[in-house]
């Protein structure tokens, strides 16, 4: 059995233990977005298309296992990451899975609301990620859906995880976060240069993404590992947000040096043309400096890798995201951006592999006592699981 394929059977499995189908569950639709002139097809984008075409003729053949219809639904790409979908669709039954949304037009289209309404599990290995909008149209439409943008063969040894141990660990961290109102971090730039932020956890719940999905209306990630928390962004009115300080990015070579007052970033304190770039971001499109997420993965663990690609990265360590929170808890959506394909959400993974003049020196939790309680030390946590 190849390591980078999932069989029928595998792909029953995977899918009875995260959406842990019951008898009022009638279908499954894999869901992929189309290139077009405005972002042309990769190789990557290509072998994934193909994979999830595969993924539906297995299903399908195993369908006496596990009783679903399966649905392969192509739509065209949205252009960036965690922007509204578009509002039609397109049940695909052809042989081949086309290369250009021109190869669409002349078949029948349908809605895209309807089609996910009509389809009880929904799985999204997508160029682009669907996160953002289906854990706003779920609860809505009554599907669960497994989001699962820039899904690569490399990380189908990670669906075959042990994801009740995943979820147990991730519970714990959940639960770290609803009990702390503050996180302080210590960075350290090429190992000397230090770096300090912190973020308001007050008026927030945190989120557990343990790889299981068995409640109608409910969307993450797959694979997943992680728990995380929108910071305060703010809202309430008298009691302004006090997550504050320097958070460090880098972009290549460069380190980019984002300053952050009440929760967004408002400048860039570094030179250079990574930095030069960003501020030019942040200028034309402020609602990207928004701090949308702390994000804390546990796959590290269980000796997964990063492969460069964030739907597995930031399960495997401490992240961090600018932009769009709304659909995590957070106030900032799509109409706090100029135009829908600007809306985003960006996560940042705190790991050598990926930033090697990074490093999370220390991240403390603070809770409403007073007391704090040390969560990681030069990027592993310290705390017990």
């Amino acid at each position: 059995m190849a390591h980078d394929r999932l069989t029928g059977d595998e792909l029953t499995n995977l899918v009875r233990r995260v959406f842990e189908p019951t008898a009022a569950d009638r279908a499954l639709a894999v869901i992929v977005d189309i290139p077009d002139d405005q972002t042309p097809d990769t190789e990557a984008w290509k072998i994934r298309r193909r994979l999830a075409a595969g993924w539906v003729e297995e299903l399908t053949e195993a369908r006496k296992d596990h009783g679903l219809e399966v649905a392969l639904v192509l739509y065209p790409n949205v252009h960036s990451n965690n922007a509204e979908l578009p509002p039609i669709a397109w049940r695909w039954t052809g042989a081949e899975v086309p290369d250009h949304v021109d190869a669409l037009v002349g078949h029948l289209a349908e809605p895209m609301e309807g089609v996910l309404a009509s389809h009880q599990i929904v799985i999204a290995p997508t160029e682009f990620s669907t996160t953002a909008p289906l854990k706003v149209m779920a609860p809505r439409l009554g599907f669960r859906g497994a989001t699962m943008p820039g899904f690569s063969p490399a990380m189908v040894p990670a669906l075959r995880l042990d994801y009740t141990e995943v979820n147990r660990r991730v519970m714990l961290l959940k639960e770290l976060l609803d009990g702390s109102t503050a996180a302080d971090f210590l960075f350290l730039i090429d190992g000397s240069d230090e770096i300090r932020l912190h973020l308001d956890l007050r008026h927030r719940t945190a989120h557990a993404s343990g790889g299981l999905l068995p409640t109608a209306g409910t969307a993450g990630n797959l694979p997943s590992g992680e728990a995380y928390i929108v910071p305060y962004e703010g809202e309430v009115d008298g009691d302004p947000t006090a997550s504050a300080g320097l958070l460090p990015v880098q972009f290549g070579e460069e380190v980019v040096v984002f300053a952050i007052e009440n929760n967004v970033a408002v400048d860039i304190t570094s030179t250079g043309p990574e930095s030069d770039a960003e501020r030019h971001r942040l200028r034309s499109e402020p609602a990207r400096g928004n701090i949308a997420e702390l994000g804390l993965g546990v796959l590290s663990d269980f000796g997964v890798k990063p492969i460069g690609v964030v739907l597995l990265d930031e399960k495997l360590g401490l992240h961090l995201a600018f932009g769009r929170s709304e659909h995590f808890g957070g106030q900032v959506g799509p109409s706090d951006f100029s135009r829908p394909e600007a809306v985003m959400h960006q996560d940042h993974v705190y790991l050598p592999e990926l930033q090697p003049r990074v490093l999370a020196a220390e991240v403390i939790l603070e809770t409403e006592d007073g007391t704090n309680r040390e969560l990681m030390r030069d990027g592993l946590y310290v705390i017990e699981f």
